[in-house]
């Protein structure tokens, strides 16, 4: 008896049958983009052969205006076909089925072709869409529909039509975006007509036999967004022209709430999903923060989808499905929602990857194989740098021995654990200490190692982590200072007025740490959609509470203060920074910059602004928490090289900047790979 029989049971399609429950939901790698069809298809490939039910690709453009920026995957010409058929051959012959997702993006798009139902320029784009007349609707229609039929052609198992996020299909639906007098805009039958139209083109271009997912926009949480009443009759409009499945979109893009981050509250949109199923009858998948099996499971045991869509989860490990087939749940590297390699990467232009599984995306060039000559490896430091380490020369063949001061694995991953919204963290430290255990590791902790401990051994890593960096404050050592270290450990006491130095990232976490108080939002629901000002889109429109955001008072007074003339939060992640600034400011927290430290007294912090040092500010505080940075712990990789003794210095022992651990395990994982 499975522990998942609801999540791997197959689901029959009619014409074909999906082995399980489980979607690998749409992602912009940037490996398209890329053209090494190779490196594309074993992507793909490596996720098939983990047994995953059904995949979608990232978005591919039917045509240059609806592509999401210049260079981006069209699928327009024969030789795409033919370049695509490299990826479905291998993940055909991995036993899996994939579908090409078709994107046009609209007025989302990212360059001066771009067009929309109406000239109303996105908060998200420089470039004001070009309104399409008629002509110009029926050439999206067409070349949209000619997009999946070379899809199948190239051995697709199907397409996704991209109906949600606030791209194309999306804009026609809503007053916001469509303020068009003609047959595509007006009523709601009008605003529907171009999805509905798009689906039974593209149906009668494949045939019956083919794949249509239809991505819907169940909620969309901007102003004038649909009803509820509004989805559901383009959900059936969508089922009679022709789509097989409908997917679940979140929120458009432009929206201020976030959808997909570690602060959402796991499946945290199911509930709306629910409210679909019956109306239809084909299948529905729900989606966002669903990341293990026992959720997946939860979802369709209590009937919020026929389906679930896992993305990121599929990035963190290819093998998912199939471990949690095993009865290996425990095995399942966890996406902790962090968006530091997968999202942040997309929008910045690079590969993405994935902070927890760096091969993802890399499976041909980071190759893990049998080591050819067995060492025995040192690792002094068990946070991500040096556990990333062991586990991969421990996969390889080599002989670890991991040690460590502290009396736990994790490092700094134990703070970060601590703050509201990182609750995902507990997870990863979890799997590490699994996974540690499972592949024979030796762990010594509670134990400071010296240069003389070590020279025993072929391979020594030094992942010793960072030490708090000193700012040099007149009065710092007095008693209402804290380091951001005993505070997240829960060490010290803390008053209710604080002033927080340094607004890095983890000035930004101590100050979410402290301004809550009681239970996590992200661990209930109906606090975090109160907090963000979510509700029922059967009630008002698009899912935005009328009343907006009413966050719970904030635990303390706070003051986070920089150094820097920038805004705060400037370093932060390109997809999450826009939400620890609004999370602090429902919050009540002030931010201040363009400091000087001049010094601390029991009043509290004085400061002043500018390089002449004018305007002398007390910033009155009960507690000052020092979160100035941090340097290199590199006191034993010193003393190695003082011995003569060859190591490797990686983590925060090489840089030390913030609390980086997507470049720390990165790092650890190549390193062991080549030892």
């Amino acid at each position: 008896m499975s522990d998942y029989p609801h999540l791997l049971a197959p689901l029959d399609l009619g014409f074909t049958t999906l082995k399980n429950r489980v979607l690998m939901g749409s992602m912009h790698t940037g490996l398209e983009e890329t053209r090494d069809w190779n490196r594309v298809a074993e992507f793909y490939a490596e996720r098939a052969r983990g047994e995953v039910g059904l995949m979608v690709t990232g978005g591919i453009g039917p045509n240059l205006e609806g592509s999401v920026l210049p260079g981006a995957a069209m699928m327009t010409t024969d030789a795409d076909v033919t370049n695509h058929k490299v990826v479905t051959d291998r993940v055909h012959d991995a036993g899996g089925k994939i579908a090409m997702q078709i994107l046009h993006a609209g007025r989302y798009a990212y360059g001066p072709k771009c067009v929309a139902p109406s000239p109303v320029k996105s908060p998200i784009s420089p470039f004001p869409p070009a309104e399409l007349d008629e002509d110009g609707i029926e050439k999206q229609i067409q070349d949209i529909a000619d997009t999946a039929a070379r899809a199948q052609k190239a051995g697709y198992d199907g397409v996704e039509i991209m109906g949600s996020e606030g791209y194309f299909l999306n804009q026609f639906l809503v007053t916001h975006t469509n303020k068009r007098t003609d047959r595509w805009g007006g009523s709601y039958e009008n605003r529907m007509r171009l999805p509905v139209e798009v689906v039974r083109r593209t149906r009668a271009a494949v045939g019956a036999e083919f794949i249509i997912i239809y991505r819907l926009s169940m909620i969309d949480l901007v102003p004038n967004g649909s009803t509820h009443e509004e989805v559901v009759q383009l959900a059936k409009e969508v089922e009679k022209a022709g789509a097989t499945i409908i997917n679940t979109g979140i929120g458009w893009h432009e929206a201020r709430i976030p959808t997909i981050a570690t602060s959402v509250p796991r499946a945290a949109f199911s509930w709306v999903t629910k409210k679909l199923m019956g109306e239809v009858s084909i299948p529905v998948i729900t989606s966002n923060r669903i990341n293990t099996p026992e959720v997946g499971e939860d979802v369709l045991a209590t009937g919020c989808a026929d389906m679930v869509s896992m993305a990121r989860p599929m990035l963190a490990d290819a093998h998912f499905v199939a471990k949690a087939m095993a009865g290996k749940s425990a095995q399942i590297a966890p996406c902790i929602a962090c968006n530091q390699a997968c999202l942040d990467h997309t929008f910045g232009g690079k590969i993405s990857s994935c902070l927890v599984n760096p091969r993802a995306c890399y499976e041909t060039e980071l190759t893990v194989s049998p080591a050819t000559t067995l060492k025995t490896v040192a690792i002094v430091g068990a946070g991500p740098a040096g556990l990333s380490t062991a586990m991969t020369a421990a996969e390889r063949g080599h002989t670890v021995t991991l040690f460590d001061k502290a009396d736990e694995i994790g490092g700094q991953l134990n703070m970060a654990k601590q703050v509201p919204g990182k609750e995902e963290f507990w997870g990863l430290v979890d799997w590490y200490r699994t996974m540690i255990k499972e592949m024979g590791i030796k762990v010594e902790l509670g134990r400071s190692v010296s240069a003389d401990d070590l020279t025993g051994f072929d391979e020594v890593i030094v992942a010793t982590g960072v030490m708090p960096r000193d700012p040099g404050i007149p009065g710092q050592d007095g008693e209402n200072v804290l380091s951001y270290i005993d505070v997240l450990r829960g060490k010290a006491e803390v008053g209710k007025k604080v002033a927080v130095v340094g607004a890095g990232g983890i000035g930004f976490d101590v100050s979410e740490f402290l301004a809550h108080e009681g239970e996590s939002t992200t661990l209930n629901l109906p606090a975090w959609m109160s907090e963000w000002g979510v509700t029922d889109p059967s009630e008002h429109r698009g899912g935005l509470a009328p009343e907006g955001p009413q966050p719970e008072a904030p635990a303390r007074q706070i003051t986070l203060l920089q150094r820097k003339a920038q805004k705060h939060g400037k370093t932060l992640g390109k997809t999450t920074g826009w939400i620890h600034r609004a999370a602090l400011k429902m919050k009540n927290v002030e931010f201040v910059g363009g400091v000087n430290y001049e010094k601390i007294d029991a009043q509290g912090l004085h400061v002043s602004f500018g390089e002449a040092r004018e305007n002398p500010t007390l910033i009155e505080a009960d507690t000052i928490v020092m979160c100035a940075g941090q340097l290199p712990e590199r006191s034993l990789a010193d003393g190695l090289e003082a011995k003569g003794i060859t190591a490797h210095v990686i983590g925060g022992a090489d840089v030390a900047s913030e609390l980086d651990a997507k470049r720390a395990i990165d790092q650890g994982t190549r390193l062991a790979a080549t030892l």
